[in-house]
């Protein structure tokens, strides 16, 4: 994960964990990734990594560093890939795409990640810009323009207190636009003031349990001649743990530690979510990602995530998400480690287990099988949902 903008953004989201970040970089009110940097980035990447690589630009916001700059990346990955298959994602907020960044981002195949909460009410509630001016509109013309250019986009959608109880409007939402794949990221941070306790927008366990168990609801409503008509990413990673395959969303793995965060300067941290000293791994201009990767600092990171209390321990879920995301157990501290979503993932596994495990046998029947015919409808559906 390549934050080549740092901090710095053209949203003022009340949300936002990052824009704090601009005080670990006090050198400058402007952070820009440097060319020497991005080269350094991308050789090291493409030499150390196996023959599939996947790099994902987040910010602040990384259109910030212009068109230019990203094609510069594609100039140096064809540079250095040597035959590598190099994906790209880019997480944005949308503001700056006009006709050519979405051209641009079709060719090259880019995913992605549209920063956009719902509808108007919603979506406008938190993202405003810098002089809390609202962005909704602005958004939603990038998301067309990506999706006339081809543009694999995925929606995603900060769930915070004000829009958990809007799930079906959310959903129906980003079918009409278009944005068959969806993302759902449940919102928790600290309260400013007293961070004791979590800020008010932070959505309660009740709150997200609830939620996804109505999306989940929508998207097995959904499904067509066996087939989902619309993916959800926490849907698709809980699916993968019932068929005996690594969960693809970080948060449900054993431990993690998997995705270092390379900031402006080529400062190297184990997380974005840990973008503070006590988990800087180093710089690339005088290590090596690798290196950086396989630290004992980075494995005792990584470990941190499988250090649960007792009852996460003994909880008939746990192989399914094995605590969620360590972010979520200390910045929410009133209950002492346990994970700010452990009633949330109960309340979800109990409703859609036994749907998950119907899934799941169609599946394995079908693989077991001798003839390689899709002859199950809900195989079919599963094949393609997990690529």
């Amino acid at each position: 994960m390549v934050k080549p903008a740092g901090p710095d953004c053209n949203l003022g989201c009340g949300y936002c964990f990052y824009l704090e970040k601009a005080a670990l970089f006090p050198e400058s009110n402007k952070h820009r990734m440097s060319d020497d940097v991005l080269e350094v980035l991308i050789k090291q990447s493409m030499e150390q990594s196996g023959e599939n690589i996947a790099i994902t630009w987040q910010g602040g916001e990384p259109t910030l560093m212009g068109l230019d700059f990203f094609k510069k990346v594609v100039a140096l990955e064809q540079k250095y890939g040597r035959g590598k298959v190099v994906g790209n994602g880019l997480q944005t907020n949308g503001l700056l795409i006009d006709e050519e960044w979405a051209a641009f981002l079709g060719e090259y195949q880019f995913l992605v990640g549209l920063s956009i909460d719902g509808p108007r009410h919603i979506h406008d509630k938190y993202r405003l810009t810098k002089n809390e001016q609202p962005s909704w509109e602005r958004v939603m013309q990038s998301g067309k323009l990506l999706l006339q250019h081809n543009v694999a986009v995925n929606a995603m959608c900060c769930i915070t207190s004000d829009s958990a109880p809007h799930a079906r409007e959310l959903y129906e939402f980003y079918k009409e636009q278009g944005f068959e794949w969806m993302q759902f990221i449940p919102i928790v941070e600290r309260d400013k003031v007293n961070p004791k306790k979590a800020a008010d927008f932070s959505v309660t366990a009740e709150q997200y349990g609830n939620f996804m168990i109505e999306i989940f609801d929508l998207w097995l409503q959904d499904f067509d001649n066996g087939q989902p008509t619309t993916n959800v990413r926490f849907i698709e990673s809980i699916f993968h743990t019932y068929v005996g395959l690594e969960a693809p969303e970080c948060t449900l793995s054993k431990e993690c530690g998997v995705y270092p965060t390379v900031e402006h300067n080529g400062d190297v941290y184990s997380c974005d979510f840990f973008v503070e000293p006590k988990w800087k791994l180093g710089n690339i201009r005088e290590q090596r990602l690798v290196d950086m990767l396989n630290s004992p600092k980075q494995t005792k990171f990584g470990q941190l995530k499988s250090q649960l209390p007792r009852k996460c321990r003994t909880c008939p879920w746990l192989q399914h998400c094995y605590g969620g995301c360590t972010k979520d157990r200390v910045k929410d501290p009133k209950d002492s480690g346990l994970p700010r979503f452990c009633k949330s993932t109960m309340m979800f596994m109990e409703h859609a287990d036994p749907v998950f495990k119907e899934l799941a046998r169609s599946w394995k029947d079908q693989q077991a099988g001798s003839t390689g015919q899709k002859t199950n409808g809900t195989y079919n559906a599963f094949e393609d949902f997990l690529g």
